[in-house]
């Protein structure tokens, strides 16, 4: 059994070389960028990746191209601030040789603002399975936290070993995200026919605030997890209200053209 990798990348030249370098056990690696402009792709190509070069339109669309230019028996996802360990690895190299299962999800341990963090719902957190034979799974396509859709008949299965994941490397990154993911979320709240406005933001967002902080324990995270708490926040209220400047389809007032006075 031999597997492939994929991993999806724009601008992510901090991040590739380490996410590369902890799979290199891999039988293939496929880095699927976006139009990167700061190295991703050099760095990339000169660790022995293959890169495709797949336009964004949504996350889940990419992940589905992705995986079409993997060619061995298994697929391994693994984001650009993610890295395998040496112990996921022998874990799936001799999980696939025995196994009749064909879909695996797998566990990750964060680390935020020097600290592993161990709330916050952050840990152990999964995204879509990560591991699968080839075939037997494919993503939807929602633009950002794109769901995953099994064509296998068995249970999924969920692997004893963390990944690593550094969601963060600064707080400019917090932000950032928080602002993509917040105008990505919007056609996702336009599908389930919901409205936005100011006040739906802030319910919302202050709910996700004290689910997080509260109810997931991030407090006991210290000043990162108030830090993700509140990430969340923004997230969330900006999500409803640019989904609100999306229906109202403000404009600026019309302004009159103003000639000089003649005297």
């Amino acid at each position: 059994m031999k597997i492939s990798v994929y991993i999806i990348a724009f601008n992510e030249a901090d991040k590739i070389r380490d996410c590369i370098n902890s799979v290199l056990w891999a039988d293939e690696i496929i880095v699927a960028d976006s139009n990167s402009t700061d190295g991703t792709t050099e760095i990339a190509e000169s660790l022995g990746a293959k890169v495709v070069q797949i336009p964004f339109s949504g996350y889940g669309n990419l992940r589905n191209k992705a995986i079409s230019y993997c060619t061995k028996d298994w697929i391994l996802s693994i984001d650009s601030d993610e890295r395998c360990t040496e112990v996921v690895r022998d874990e799936i190299l001799s999980l696939i040789k025995t196994t009749s299962i064909d879909i695996f999800k797998i566990p990750r341990k964060n680390y935020f603002m020097g600290k592993w963090i161990k709330h916050s719902g952050w840990y152990p957190n999964y995204r879509q399975p990560q591991l699968f034979r080839s075939g037997k799974m494919s993503y939807d396509s929602m633009p950002v936290h794109e769901g995953y859709i099994s064509h296998s008949d068995k249970k999924i299965g969920v692997l004893k070993n963390n990944l690593w994941q550094f969601p963060f490397k600064n707080t400019e990154e917090v932000i950032y995200k928080a602002n993509r993911y917040s105008t990505l979320g919007v056609s996702k709240l336009q599908d389930r026919g919901i409205n936005g406005s100011v006040l739906k933001g802030f319910i919302h967002g202050s709910w996700s605030f004290i689910k997080h902080y509260i109810f997931k324990l991030g407090f006991l995270d210290g000043g990162a997890g108030f830090v993700i708490a509140f990430g969340n926040f923004e997230g969330t209220f900006y999500r409803y209200v640019k989904l609100s400047e999306v229906q109202a389809d403000w404009k600026p007032p019309k302004s009159n053209i103003i000639q000089k006075i003649n005297k």
